[in-house]
């Protein structure tokens, strides 16, 4: 059975600390409640690479899937940010940056994520009003 793919889809290391804050910081600052959340090390993740192998296999790579396109590193985080509203969603103006640039820049932060911000025992479950956003 193929989950059905909702419109705006982030896809994230869901044992990150770094990425989970990050996810936090999303549902928070999207107000109008455009985008959804899985985990990559999730069921969600694993049926869509099924039918997407543009989605890699690894979690060292955030994923943003937007009417069936697949978005990976500074571009997903580009587009996820220009999903939120002013002043946030202007931060997508920085896609305007050579992606070998960005991508550099992501690798990087990608390379020491648990170092700095931890790695988490399980991925985190969604309070009670956020679980509408999160698919497993």
């Amino acid at each position: 059975m193929n989950p059905a793919l909702p419109d705006r889809l982030v896809l994230y290391d869901g044992v990150c600390g770094f990425c989970n804050a990050s996810v936090q910081w999303l549902v928070a600052h999207d107000r109008a409640g455009r985008l959804r959340y899985a985990p990559l090390q999730g069921s969600t993740a694993a049926a869509l690479r099924a039918r997407l192998p543009e989605i890699p296999s690894d979690i060292d790579t955030i994923v943003f899937i937007e009417g069936g396109e697949v978005l990976l590193r500074s571009r997903a985080a580009f587009r996820i940010v220009r999903q939120l509203p002013a002043p946030w969603g202007w931060l997508g103006a920085t896609a305007v940056l050579p992606t070998f640039l960005t991508d550099a820049g992501y690798r990087l932060v990608a390379a020491v994520r648990y170092r700095i911000w931890g790695r988490l025992a399980a991925c985190r479950v969604p309070a009670a009003h956020e679980q509408e956003l999160f698919l497993p």
